[in-house]
C-alpha cells in the first residue's frame, strides 16, 4: 500500500470515530509529531542563520535593489 493510499485509509478511519476524547488524543499526537525545521538543519547551518539573524540586528544588511 502506498503512502497516499495509507492516508486515505486513515482519514477514512478517523471520520468514523465517535469518541472524542480519542480524537482529541489523535490531534495531540499529530500536533507533537510535527518537525521543526530547526531540528532538521545540522549545526552549520544553525550557525550561519543565527549569524545572519546577529548581523540584521546590528544593521548589517544589504538593500534588495543593492543585491
Amino acid at each position: 500500500m502506498d503512502i497516499q493510499t495509507s492516508k486515505i485509509e486513515l482519514v477514512k478511519m478517523i471520520l468514523s470515530i465517535k469518541n472524542e476524547k480519542f480524537i482529541e488524543k489523535i490531534t495531540e499526537f499529530i500536533q507533537k509529531e510535527k518537525v521543526d525545521f530547526w531540528n532538521e538543519l545540522n549545526l552549520s547551518e544553525q550557525n550561519e542563520i543565527e549569524q545572519g539573524i546577529a548581523a540584521l540586528n546590528t544593521g548589517k544588511r544589504v538593500e534588495f535593489n543593492d543585491f
